[in-house]
């Protein structure tokens, strides 16, 4: 014995809702021809045309949104070049340190320990595009950090007021 499940009609479809809308005569004249044309009732006309309007519009949503994203990521390669990677220790890249004597308290760069208005510091430059970075000079590499004498005006140069 076969058992097969009985379905109503009513049950098939899905319950559909009813929507009143004004539209120019013109546009109902247009709706009806091609209803009778077609031999189907004008609401299975307009439904058919609301339906392909909307795939219509949200596959040109997804395309234009997925052409937008290929544009900006083509733009950001090319315009944004990727940062360079994060460097292995602080002072990889680094091209040169220049010697000052600081007018403000500031905070060593690597250590984070204070280095006070007065004191000399080293300002580390790098190749990569990273800020300069203030450093303690006996943080620096060995032979790096301190110059062997400090640096004194020449007997011939003026003195100026920084180098009291």
């Amino acid at each position: 014995m076969c058992y097969i499940p009985w379905v109503s009609e009513e049950e098939e479809q899905p319950k559909s809702r009813v929507l009143h809308t004004r539209v120019p005569e013109v546009l109902e004249k247009e709706l009806k021809r091609l209803a009778k044309s077609l031999r189907v009732p004008v609401s299975n006309v307009v439904r058919t045309i609301l339906e392909d309007a909307i795939d219509t519009m949200d596959a040109v949503g997804k395309s234009a949104s997925s052409e937008l994203r290929s544009v900006a990521d083509r733009l950001r390669t090319e315009d944004d070049p990727k940062p360079p990677p994060a460097p292995r220790f602080p002072l990889e890249g680094a091209i040169g340190a220049a010697r000052l004597r600081l007018m403000r308290d500031e905070t060593c760069g690597l250590s984070g320990r204070p280095l006070p208005k007065g004191e000399w510091a080293l300002l580390v430059h790098f190749d990569d595009g990273r800020k300069p970075l203030l450093v303690a000079p006996d943080l620096m590499p060995a032979g790096l950090g301190e110059p062997d004498e400090p640096e004194e005006p020449a007997a011939d140069e003026p003195k100026t007021d920084t180098d009291e």
